[in-house]
C-alpha cells in the first residue's frame, strides 16, 4: 500500500452471510482512474469510500488519493464502522473531496448515490450494475436533478462474488461507472467505454499479497 496513502487495513473478521457484500475488484477501480478520470490530481484531495468491505476497492483508491476515509455499516474489519445513509453517525466528520464506491445493490443504491451527491465536495462516481442507468425512479430522483457528467461501460465484465473476490471468476453481469463532477453543472452525459484488457493490466501482485482472495466456486457470480 503506497506509502504517501492512510488507510485503515486489518484482516477479515467476519464472513459476508446474509449481507450484501460483493468485494469489487481492485483492477475495476483503477481503470475508473486509468481510462475515465486521470491518474493525477488526486494526491491532495480526500476521498470517502462508506461501503468498504473487506477494502479492496479502497485499497486500489489508495494509489491516486492521499487520504482515503474507508467505512461500512458491518465490521468487516477494515475501516470503520458507521452507516452512510445515517446522517447524524457523520454530523462531526468533515465533507470529502471525492466519494467512490459500490453501494448496495438493492433499494440503499438510491439512498446511496443521494447521499453521496449531497455530501461530497468535488465528485463522486459509482460503480454498479449497467441497467442502474435506466429506471424511472432513479431518473426521476437522481439523474434529472444531477445530471452525470460521465457514464464509463466496461467492455469486459467485472466478475463479482458473493463475500469474496475471487480474481479469475466470471460473470453475466455487465458494470459501469456513473461520475459526478459537482459544481460544474453537465449539460450533457459523456457516455465512454472502459477498453477489454483492464483485469490483466491492472492486478498486481501487490493486490493478491496484500487482500483476502480465493479460488471461485460455481454459482455465486453477481
Amino acid at each position: 500500500m503506497p506509502s504517501a496513502s492512510r488507510v485503515v487495513a486489518h484482516r477479515r473478521i467476519e464472513p459476508a452471510g446474509s449481507l450484501d457484500f460483493f468485494p469489487t475488484p481492485p483492477w475495476a477501480a483503477r481503470a475508473l482512474f486509468v481510462h475515465v478520470l486521470g491518474t493525477r490530481g488526486f494526491r491532495d484531495l480526500t476521498v470517502e469510500e462508506p461501503a468498504c468491505g473487506e477494502g479492496h476497492m479502497a485499497y486500489a483508491l489508495a494509489d491516486y488519493f492521499g487520504t482515503v476515509r474507508a467505512s461500512d455499516i458491518f465490521p468487516y474489519g477494515f475501516g470503520e464502522v458507521r452507516d452512510f445513509l445515517d446522517a447524524e453517525a457523520w454530523s462531526e466528520i468533515p465533507e470529502p473531496d471525492w466519494i467512490i464506491t459500490n453501494p448496495p445493490f438493492a433499494e440503499k443504491s438510491l439512498a446511496f448515490m443521494s447521499r453521496a451527491l449531497a455530501r461530497a465536495r468535488q465528485g463522486v462516481a459509482v460503480f454498479v450494475r449497467t441497467t442502474q442507468t435506466e429506471g424511472l425512479t432513479r431518473y426521476r430522483q437522481v439523474y434529472r436533478r444531477s445530471r452525470p457528467a460521465i457514464v464509463a461501460q466496461f467492455v469486459e465484465r467485472v466478475p463479482l462474488h458473493r463475500g469474496r473476490w475471487v480474481p479469475d471468476g466470471d460473470t453475466l453481469t455487465a458494470y459501469c461507472w456513473i461520475v459526478w463532477r459537482l459544481g460544474q453543472p453537465a449539460r450533457r452525459t459523456d457516455y465512454v467505454w472502459i477498453p477489454p484488457g483492464c483485469r490483466e493490466s491492472l492486478t498486481f501482485q501487490r493486490d493478491l499479497d496484500d487482500l483476502p482472495w480465493s479460488l471461485p466456486d460455481e454459482g455465486d457470480a453477481e
